[in-house]
């Protein structure tokens, strides 16, 4: 055990209180949510900030010593890498999102350059025993996952929003929903059930006005999987519930197809049950037709309106509507059009 004073402690950490003086140990689990430390030996010019448990983002350079947690990604528009199979002080790992998840990286999207190479230090002991100076590795998350969640959303209503990739204007579109939706006087609740950590998105439903959020790294979850994603789903709901908002806002990260566990959600019939009305934001019209598609054909899901860059001119709009059949509206530029239309669906079903 040694001790480090730390430059930086990413958002993955969030519920672990962790300061910028640590205690080390050389013995590194190789499970997800192990916090580490680590040491970052390049500069990057793209993709080179962290998201602290602030929320702020910070610019990483050669030298920082930095908190995150090991796990896996795999994003199209990102890096891909998983986690490794033993660790030592002195290994090498790569930074694989903003959120500080750390891993081993086997492919990176040109537009983000190579990633950050850390030297890996040890892993971060907390000392859950009064009195003693035992320390246990330390793990992301507020609690324990349950893999057995029972969904319960004691009647309230879920509205969903599904994208056909990632950065395909989903939380802009949950936030101009939320937005709206307390202008009209409702208390809102969000989440974001899939994806790697990253509190971003959240934090953006909380200042356009949600009153409670969640993401599934607050339940321990570093990346969502087809095996945790329908779980943590029905955990995510089911706490918001307990709130009594009058509305509940779902963010499905990634996309319809991905390895976040999108599919295995909506798979999952007593989830695919309780939502009121799904958005679909699609990155053009022809993936706002397939987008469609899978709802309709494998789920089936209609689709309350389209939104994303789809929607960006005319253009899109009027090709969704003529070859789709279904209202497209750009979150950005008439936000409230959106959320008058998420209200209206909701005076439809009677919630």
């Amino acid at each position: 055990m040694k001790s480090i004073v730390v430059d930086k402690i990413a958002s993955v950490a969030q519920h672990n209180n962790v300061g910028r003086e640590l205690r080390l140990s050389q013995d590194i689990p190789c499970e997800e949510g192990i916090l580490i430390a680590v040491r970052v030996l390049n500069n990057k010019t793209r993709y080179n900030q962290l998201e602290l448990t602030s929320g702020r983002m910070a610019t990483v350079v050669a030298g920082d010593i930095v908190v995150g947690a090991l796990g896996h990604r795999k994003a199209l528009r990102g890096y891909s890498g998983h986690l490794p199979v033993t660790l030592a002080v002195g290994d090498s790992v790569q930074m694989l999102n903003i959120g500080g998840v750390l891993g081993l990286c086997d492919s990176a999207n040109p537009d983000v350059g190579p990633p950050f190479n850390c030297e890996v230090l040890g892993s971060v002991l907390h000392f859950p025993y009064l009195g003693e100076r035992i320390g246990v590795p330390a793990r992301a998350g507020a609690r324990k996952f349950d893999l057995n969640a029972v969904l319960n959303t004691q009647g309230i209503p879920v509205i969903a929003l599904a994208g056909t990739c990632m950065d395909s204007g989903k939380t802009a579109a949950a936030c101009a929903i939320v937005g709206r939706l307390r202008q009209l006087g409702m208390e809102i609740a969000a989440c974001k059930a899939t994806g790697v950590s990253l509190r971003r998105d959240i934090n953006a439903m909380e200042d356009a006005g949600a009153r409670k959020t969640m993401i599934f790294s607050d339940l321990g979850i570093v990346t969502t999987t087809a095996v945790n994603g329908p779980a943590l789903t029905r955990a995510l709901l089911s706490d918001l519930a307990a709130n009594q908002p009058d509305v509940i806002v779902l963010e499905l990260g990634d996309g319809l197809i991905g390895a976040y566990g999108v599919a295995a959600i909506l798979s999952d019939a007593a989830i695919r049950d309780a939502l009121t009305a799904v958005v679909l934001c699609a990155n053009d019209p022809v993936s706002a037709w397939g987008g469609a598609k899978i709802l309709r054909e494998q789920y089936g899901i209609e689709p309350t309106a389209v939104t994303g860059p789809a929607t960006d001119n005319a253009v899109g709009v009027d090709q969704i509507a003529e070859h789709l059949g279904l209202t497209a509206i750009n979150a950005l530029s008439n936000g409230i059009a959106l959320g008058d239309k998420i209200a209206a669906a909701l005076k439809e079903t009677g919630k």
